[in-house]
């Protein structure tokens, strides 16, 4: 969810449809498409006119009527208009911006990117640059592939995450950098207990226990945390570490004592002869962690 540009709004011509597209951005409302000027869909007669000859204002304006009409291609090309007309004026360094904001809501994220980086070098001190930090941040993140690929994408992410959260700690910004920095670690926790897994099912144990417990140690707040001590339980019981077992299935229990991998966890120990006591489902009173036929 892309977080809305404030004081640009405010600036320039065409505002209230501006602010109109953000809105759309945020809550999925329909865009006004009464306020496109253009009889049809491709809009490239107005692309064919002299550029040149085309005051500031209009190439601009057209920039924004194309995002309201999700024309993203259009948009780009009238915002490059802009820029090369008219590379000067003030309008050239908002179109850059709204260059990068059209090629990112048509998904070309690497184009957006580039266009994000040029702006950040050349105006550092824009009004609106956390929101090119941001929005570069959200190319990365659109663009974190599900765990079955490789990571890359999510470490790049987290990277331009974490310098929005540095460079402008009490912006909204931020405060949404934070939460999908979450999402991100989660989701590289996640693709290290596949690889994990992987590991475990080819009996390459050593190989298996680096990855479970850099998920236990690099990534403690996310949700994968009380399956790796589980598969950690699993693989020092398999390789006759009893003690490393009990200690292991002990934090479980200790942190996660209502999770099903602390059970899976304690049925091992149950079921191997490490610990007395009884399965747990097998009764309605399985023991607690402290409570007497516990690991602890």
């Amino acid at each position: 969810m892309v977080v809305a540009l404030t004081t640009f709004l405010t600036s320039f011509p065409r505002r209230a449809a501006l602010a109109a597209i953000m809105v759309a951005s945020l809550g999925g409302c329909s865009t006004l498409d009464s306020i496109n000027p253009w009889s049809d869909s491709s809009d490239e007669p107005a692309l064919k006119e002299d550029p040149s000859k085309l005051p500031v204002e209009e190439l601009y304006n057209r920039g924004v009527d194309a995002l309201n009409r999700k024309n993203y291609s259009v948009a780009v090309k009238q915002f490059d208009l802009v820029e090369q007309n008219h590379p000067y004026s003030s309008w050239a360094v908002n179109a850059q911006l709204m260059q990068g904001y059209a090629e990112y809501l048509n998904a070309h994220y690497t184009d957006a990117i580039g266009v994000l980086d040029r702006f950040i070098q050349l105006h550092p001190a824009h009004r609106d640059i956390a929101y090119a930090y941001y929005l570069r941040a959200l190319c990365y993140y659109e663009q974190i592939a599900d765990i079955h690929r490789d990571q890359k994408g999510t470490q790049e992410a987290l990277g331009a995450l974490q310098d929005v959260v540095n460079r402008f700690p009490d912006s909204a910004y931020a405060r949404d950098a934070r939460l999908k920095i979450d999402l991100a670690r989660d989701h590289l926790a996640g693709k290290e207990l596949e690889v994990g897994r992987f590991y475990q099912q080819q009996r390459l144990y050593t190989a298996a226990i680096g990855r479970f417990q850099r998920v236990v140690d690099d990534f403690q707040t996310t949700n994968h945390v009380p399956e790796a001590l589980h598969r950690l339980t699993e693989i020092y019981l398999q390789l006759g570490l009893v003690d490393q077992a009990r200690k292991t299935a002990a934090v479980l229990g200790h942190n996660y004592p209502g999770s099903e991998w602390y059970q899976d966890s304690y049925n091992d120990l149950v079921g191997s002869g490490q610990v007395t006591g009884t399965e747990a489902g097998a009764t309605p009173a399985r023991p607690q962690p402290g409570a007497a036929g516990s690991i602890f």
